[in-house]
């Protein structure tokens, strides 16, 4: 989809976006407010909820427990400047826990699978193993129109 298709379809611009893209770029802050950008694979629910296995020494891992407010950006890099679009997300981020951790796996496995990876074992996602499962839950997203204006995902 184009951006003149946000105006259109601001949802499914975003499912699209989500739905073809493996990686989308994390921002962080830590408690100091320098800024962090990292790319991460990810896996999503819908629009609300995205799934990534990253390192809990990782920067982007040490400024999620010290600051849970984070920007999210899908796109797709690869389309010439002015015919590209994305998907903009506010959410907040955690390290998943226990209550939440089946369903988080759930998430990323279906998409690992769907690329034709193998699905991770629990195990591999919890101490001491060296990756963990970490969430972000969307407050506010939206994409842009063609005149570079914001547009609300519902």
């Amino acid at each position: 989809m184009t951006p003149d298709a946000a105006a259109n379809d601001p949802t499914g611009l975003a499912r699209s976006l989500v739905a073809e893209n493996a990686y989308l770029t994390l921002a962080t802050a830590g408690v100091d407010g320098a800024p962090w950008a990292s790319p991460v694979w990810f896996a999503a629910r819908g629009l609300d909820l995205f799934v990534w296995a990253s390192k809990p020494g990782a920067r982007h891992s040490r400024n999620i427990a010290e600051n849970s407010r984070v920007s999210i950006v899908i796109f797709d890099s690869s389309r010439p400047p002015g015919a590209g679009s994305a998907f903009y997300v506010s959410a907040e981020a955690e390290l998943v826990g226990d209550s939440s951790f089946d369903e988080a796996l759930a998430v990323y496995n279906a998409k690992s699978v769907e690329r034709g990876l193998d699905e991770w074992d629990a195990a591999r996602l919890r101490e001491p193993a060296r990756h963990r499962l970490y969430r972000a839950v969307a407050l506010e997203s939206f994409v842009l129109d063609d005149h570079d204006e914001r547009v609300r995902v519902a």
